[in-house]
Order: C-alpha cells, then sequence, then structure tokens
C-alpha cells in the first residue's frame, strides 16, 4: 500500500496505484513464482512465472507492459542447480516473447544453501502493467446476488492436473509428477479477452485460477466480498481434480445474468473455452454436492490460523 494512493487492498491479484498527478491512470504490479514447479521442471516452471505474474495483471484488467527477473538459486558450481538456472531461464525467455512482456531489469541471488542444501528454484518474476482509466479495474470478489459465474480457459473437466498441486503436497505429502504445463498461446488470448470484458465494463470481479485450483480461487472470491456462491457438480470422474487441480490460464468471473448468452457467443467465436459454473448468492459457499461451508467458517480457518501457531510457540 503507497500512502493514498492505493486502489486495491492487499489480498487480490495485484496491487493498483493511482499515478500521481494524473486524473485516471494507475499501475498494477504483481509478483510471482511456484518454486515447487521449478523444482520439477525449470523450463516449465520458468513458464509458468512469467505467464502468472502476466495474468495477474490482467486479471485488474490492466495491460502488462514489462517485467524484472529475480533468479535465486542455490549453488550453481553443481551441475544439478546449474541445470536448473539454465532451464528456468530459458522458460522465462520462452514466456516472455510469447507474452510480449519484456524483462527490463533483474538480479541473480546464488548460493542460497544451509548446511550444503539448497532452497528451492526460484526464479520470481515482478510485472508492471497500465491501467488507462482505474475506474474500469476489476477486483477480486463477488459483485452481487444471482449473477453468473464464469470459469474461462478451462478445460470440460474445470480442472485435471494434480500433479505437483498444493492439494497434493498439503494432503499427502506428494511432491511428485510434473507441473502443469503452460499453453502460451491461450495464456494471451485467454487474458486479451478478459481485459477486454473488464474495460467494456462487462464484469469488475475477476480473479485468477492459481495455487489450490478452483476450489481455492471461489473461497477466495466469497471471503473478498461476503457473498457466497452455489457451484454446480462437475462433469468429470475425478472430483478433486475438478476442483483443486492447477490447470493455468484459467479466471473466474462474474457477469450479469442478462449478458451470459452475448458474452458466451464472444468467447466462442475466439475458440475460448467458457462455462458458467455457478451463481452467486447465500453466506456459505458450496462446491458440487459437497456440504456448504459458510464464509465465517472459511474466514476463521484463513485468518485464525497465525495467532493460533504462535500461541504454541
Amino acid at each position: 500500500m503507497i500512502q493514498g494512493n492505493s486502489l486495491q487492498l492487499p489480498g487480490g491479484d495485484a496491487g493498483v496505484v493511482r499515478v500521481d498527478g494524473h486524473p485516471s491512470k494507475a499501475l498494477a504490479f504483481s509478483s510471482d513464482v511456484t518454486p515447487r514447479y521449478c523444482e520439477a521442471d525449470p523450463f516449465e516452471g520458468g513458464k509458468q512465472a512469467v505467464a502468472e505474474c502476466w495474468r495477474n495483471l490482467s486479471a485488474t484488467g490492466a495491460e502488462p507492459l514489462a517485467c524484472s527477473d529475480n533468479l535465486n538459486f542455490g549453488n550453481p558450481e553443481k551441475p544439478k542447480i546449474m541445470g536448473q538456472l539454465v532451464g528456468a531461464i530459458k522458460g522465462i525467455g520462452a514466456a516472455c516473447k510469447a507474452l510480449d512482456f519484456p524483462i527490463v531489469s533483474g538480479n541473480v541471488s546464488l548460493y542460497n544453501e544451509t548446511n550444503g542444501v539448497g532452497i528451492l528454484p526460484t526464479p520470481t518474476m515482478a510485472g508492471v502493467g497500465l491501467l488507462p482509466d482505474h475506474t474500469q479495474m476489476a477486483r477480486i470478489g463477488f459483485n452481487a446476488e444471482d449473477d453468473a459465474i464464469l470459469l474461462i480457459g478451462a478445460p470440460k473437466e474445470w480442472g485435471t492436473h494434480l500433479s505437483q498441486s498444493e492439494y497434493l503436497s498439503q494432503i499427502h505429502s506428494d511432491h511428485e509428477g510434473p507441473p502443469p504445463p503452460v499453453d502460451l498461446a491461450s495464456e494471451r488470448k485467454n487474458g486479451d479477452f478478459v481485459r477486454a470484458l473488464i474495460r467494456a465494463g462487462t464484469t469488475s470481479n475477476v480473479h485468477d485460477c492459481s495455487d489450490g485450483g478452483l476450489a481455492i480461487a471461489l473461497a477466495e472470491m466469497a471471503m473478498a466480498s461476503g457473498i457466497g456462491a452455489t457451484i454446480s457438480q462437475p462433469d468429470s470422474q475425478d472430483l478433486t481434480a475438478s476442483f483443486f487441480g492447477e490447470n493455468q490460464g484459467r479466471y473466474i468471473l462474474t457477469i450479469a445474468p442478462e449478458n451470459l448468452s452475448k458474452i458466451v457467443e464472444q468467447a466462442n467465436c475466439l475458440d475460448i473455452a467458457i462455462q458458467q459454473i455457478g451463481t452467486t448468492g447465500s453466506d456459505a459457499l458450496k462446491l458440487g454436492d459437497a456440504r456448504a461451508i459458510s464464509i465465517a467458517d472459511l474466514t476463521n480457518a484463513h485468518e485464525a490460523w497465525f495467532p493460533q501457531f504462535m500461541q504454541k510457540l
């Protein structure tokens, strides 16, 4: 937060700050990386770090302008670490070219080890984007009751890729398998479409799907607004993957029901995957046939863990 110029509170996809002295311009900022992806596949992990930074800027309606790479690794004299560094740089380069997101600065931090054990490869990407008119800005959260909830850029099953997910890592201590692949052409197409909807005033509530998949993104939307949602039962044999898979390039957004058919038609003409997955309303989040969870319980689980953790020390 920067003085009185901050337009979004912490917790959203990107920080947004007014350009001092200008009546309408604002800048959006985001910093992203998923180290477990980079450890599993440095090339795909490097791509994903750029793509998620670009996606988070797009989710506010900002046009991504440029980025800075912050390459944090262990001892590069070890062949494995040097391989991680090289692979991540190649992935970053591929993504920056495909998304027209140039690197204008950067830094390198190497030999990050304790007792000979290196940190996970962490090529953090920091990006900036421009909002020509900050009144055309999207936020995380739901806007009103009875809006249609749309999922952009997802497979028919909503989510399919579980390996390297937060779900497997946190619930099952499973760290095996490849990270989700990043389709850079789809990333750009989906992001351009979402930004166009925001700037047209069709939606002002957008959130990208990242760590934790669709379920966590929906929970964050509900907690940010205090409005719940009822989500359909996925047409899938693997409900866990549908809700917790971490497929890339996806956005959640809400629109008024009367705009639904028009938006679906526009997306279909551009060959962009789009599905209505639910409706906003109530004081709880209900995912398919599962028991509804109140927003109060979600918020308590999200915010109370740290004070409880500190009390145990």
